[in-house]
């Protein structure tokens, strides 16, 4: 596990960026250069709790793929509606075209008064698809980073980046998406009165296998049983089941491995899907049940799936939101 902090990530500059193209296309390579990267190797840590006091049971938790993040002050909008003091993001630009360069996640947890701790999943070596493009006023990616955020109105203690198990498909074949860098988890324990517990924020490849994804989840678990032995555990976000198996989530294996492991899983109706179309992703028949929460050792009540759309009814993601309620510990 990863958990050298900073408050603000290196950035590599724009010559070594393009130099990573020119890389050979192997595993070895690709993980010599990761292991020379400083912003690869640190979780940046920002905003401040609102005051240092440990959740009060019930409180609501927020799992969210922002697809890059477009808009992130009606995002927060959307996010604060839900009173959720926990919040899990993933697919958060930082230092890309097109979204204006901004550091999405840093002004999310602003607007919401939240501390935040963000790692980048991956630097991206162009501007993105064609849709992307289009959002896209510069024609360089000032950082190039793309990662995934856990947020909270309490004190992030003990904070960690896992880099999930995989065989770095974007760097070997990214077609429009070129990018250096794999899946992550990214965690830190929470206070409540009861006590601690663990909440991990993570995004499972979506161009690959069931199998692959049931690798994923296993080997985060055993590294949370591992650093965190006997803490209850709260892990959400895009775990993209059903991807590359005919949109089937029961079909993935992550489901019952997970489960003889003690985890229960929650995504709002069962029959409930959690993708729509968006600005970026423009497919109208696309609906999949991509998003989840895995709970150990907590007591969760409700889900919902909350349809990720602002005011005006435009789309803020191809993700709808996910919450859930914890109650308590088992």
């Amino acid at each position: 596990m990863i958990d050298t902090t900073s408050a603000a990530l290196a950035v590599s500059s724009l010559e070594t960026r393009a130099g990573f193209a020119r890389i050979e296309r192997s595993i070895a390579a690709h993980d010599a250069v990761m292991e020379s990267l400083e912003e690869m190797n640190t979780l940046e840590i920002g905003g401040a709790p609102p005051a240092r006091e440990p959740l009060a049971f019930p409180f609501t938790v927020a799992a969210w793929n922002l697809e890059r993040c477009l808009f992130p002050e009606e995002s927060a909008a959307h996010l604060g509606a839900t009173g959720a003091l926990l919040v899990l993001l993933s697919e958060m630009d930082n230092g890309m075209a097109r979204t204006g360069q901004r550091h999405t996640t840093a002004e999310i947890a602003v607007a919401l008064g939240m501390q935040y701790a963000y790692g980048v999943e991956f630097i991206e070596l162009g501007l993105g698809s064609d849709t992307e493009r289009e959002f896209c006023k510069d024609d360089f990616n000032e950082k190039g980073f793309h990662g995934n955020a856990l947020m909270a109105a309490a004190p992030l203690n003990r904070p960690f980046m896992l880099r999930l198990w995989g065989e770095r498909l974007w760097f070997m074949d990214g077609g429009d998406q070129p990018r250096v860098g794999e899946r992550l988890a990214i965690g830190a324990v929470i206070e409540t009165r009861a006590g601690p517990f663990v909440a991990i924020s993570t995004h499972l490849e979506s161009a690959t296998t069931a199998a692959y994804r049931e690798r994923q989840v296993k080997e985060l678990i055993d590294a949370l049983d591992t650093t965190f032995p006997e803490l209850p555990v709260l892990i959400g976000g895009d775990l993209n089941t059903g991807n590359h198996i005919g949109g089937d989530f029961e079909a993935e294996g992550l489901f019952a491995m997970s489960a003889e492991r003690g985890f229960t899983r929650h995504c709002g109706p069962i029959d409930g899907m959690t993708t729509r179309p968006s600005l970026i992703t423009r497919w109208p028949k696309r609906a999949m049940k991509l998003d989840w929460f895995l709970a150990r050792g907590l007591k969760i009540g409700k889900s919902h799936i909350i349809p990720s759309l602002d005011s005006s009814g435009r789309p803020l993601s191809d993700h709808d939101l996910l919450t859930c309620v914890v109650e308590g510990f088992e």
